[in-house]
């Protein structure tokens, strides 16, 4: 049993913004565990109503009251200094805390966080992860950074001493972890708004090694360099795995896939055939992913067909390829959450293993400053599909002091060679795809903002 004695002295605690993915995880968890919490957010969701019929009291804007009973208040990192509630909280001497600092006070209570962390896959894995510990009954309490049909929702309250939980390199919020074991999928260029370059994003992750304990587990991808380099920072016990890398401790080989895309594969264990494995989502990214989580399942001794079972049931968590219906049994539809040419690239590979005839991306840019800093790696990303339409940048936490706008990536890819479409309409979107799909098509839905609302429209 998790040891809460440190959060015990905050009886009512008050969330701001407490509809967003990890935000509304930690509500969960502390009013399973008996603490009173209300929360606010700035707009209704499918994640306010959830909260709201598991007996949290959520306020769509503010209500200053709930601030006032408040023992503490936990805002996400989007809130900002002048927010009514954060001015009450602060007139009155309530102390507040961020999402991630207090998320580091939640790990604190267990003997063994399992931290996942990456710059990207890390939802996928978390989520393989959490169905292999869960399917072994170890009972462990989870927050990962998606719906998961297996857990009815994004969190799991466990009795055990493991935390499973997936672990964001912005702002180096990771680094107020305290984890046992850590999981580093790859090392790539992003939140650059941040951290400027990808030197500084290795130095944050160098930092985040150093927490490991010395009887602690790191697993790296050993396809990834700047992954390897890490194991040069921990007395921490290390395992590698790849593809293409087969020094590393646990590796794929005779990679097979099936006409949805879905992988069949070896593994060998320091050069020891171990098994063959099968998927349900698509891509070798996905491989990999699995590859990583094999690797810590054999770390804490979970029988190999308890994960080969888990990893087979595991179709996906929200967002993820995530498959939305057909559009008048012609094309069928998905949803995805990839937002850097890193991942379109990979959700692109994983189409061209499906079998199809022709294939859609509706883009939308996620941040001004990563749409101006990768606009190019977009731009090339996004010529692996044979039809692209842009919509608007999605602002999210900025406002555009960049000069930067989606007409830019279209000219972009204007000047490729590839016809490319601006419609920031949704409803003009929309009507233009159903009007243009063939059979056998595949639309695709990209983005990490309010693209996923348009894949409802194209099937309903």
């Amino acid at each position: 049993m998790p040891k809460i004695d440190n959060l015990k002295k905050y009886k009512n605690i008050h969330m701001i913004g407490i509809g967003g993915v990890s935000m509304s995880g930690i509500a969960e968890i502390l009013h399973n565990w008996g603490f009173t919490v209300t929360g606010s957010d700035w707009a209704n969701s499918e994640t306010v109503q959830i909260l709201i019929k598991r007996g949290i009291k959520v306020t769509v804007g503010h209500n200053i009251d709930d601030v006032q009973k408040a023992d503490i208040v936990v805002y996400s990192a989007a809130i900002k200094p002048e927010d009514p509630e954060m001015l009450e909280a602060k007139k009155l001497h309530i102390p507040t805390i961020e999402r991630a600092d207090f998320l580091g006070e939640i790990t604190r209570c267990f003997k063994d966080t399992i931290c996942i962390s990456g710059t990207h896959g890390k939802t996928t894995t978390t989520s393989m992860v959490s169905l292999c510990f869960v399917k072994a009954l170890t009972d462990p309490s989870i927050q990962v950074g998606a719906y998961l049909k297996q857990l009815d929702g994004n969190y799991r309250v466990g009795n055990s001493e493991h935390f499973i939980i997936e672990a964001c390199e912005y702002v180096e919020s990771f680094l107020k972890f305290s984890p046992k074991a850590e999981i580093i999928l790859n090392i790539d260029n992003e939140h650059l708004d941040y951290f400027k370059n990808l030197e500084n994003i290795k130095k944050a992750f160098i930092k985040y090694v150093k927490l490991l304990p010395d009887d602690g587990i790191l697993i790296l991808n050993g396809d990834d360099t700047n992954c390897l380099e890490l194991s040069n920072y921990t007395k921490a016990t290390v395992s590698t795995y790849g593809i293409s890398n087969q020094n590393a401790d646990v590796y794929a080989t005779n990679i097979e896939f099936n006409d949805d895309g879905f992988a069949k594969f070896d593994v060998y264990y320091h050069n020891k055939f171990l098994d063959t494995f099968q998927l349900s989502v698509p891509g070798k990214h996905n491989v990999s992913n699995a590859l990583a989580c094999i690797s810590i399942c054999m770390q804490y001794h979970i029988a190999l067909d308890i994960v080969k079972s888990a990893l087979l049931e595991f179709t996906g968590a929200h967002r993820r390829f995530e498959y939305k219906g057909k559009i008048q049994n012609m094309a069928s539809v998905y949803d995805d959450y990839g937002h850097h040419p890193t991942e379109i690239i990979a959700t692109a590979k994983s189409l061209m293993n499906k079998k199809y005839h022709q294939s859609w991306v509706i883009f939308q840019p996620h941040t001004y400053s990563r749409t101006k800093n990768l606009l190019d790696d977009f731009a090339n990303a996004l010529l692996n599909f044979d039809h692209v339409i842009i919509l608007d940048i999605y602002a999210a936490r900025e406002k555009n002091t960049y000069h930067i706008s989606s007409k830019d990536l279209v000219a972009k890819l204007h000047s490729l060679g590839k016809d490319a479409l601006y419609i920031p309409d949704f409803d003009e979107c929309a009507n233009y795809v159903k009007t243009h799909v063939e059979k056998n098509d595949i639309v695709l839905t990209l983005g990490a903002g309010t693209v996923t609302n348009i894949g409802p429209m194209l099937v309903g």
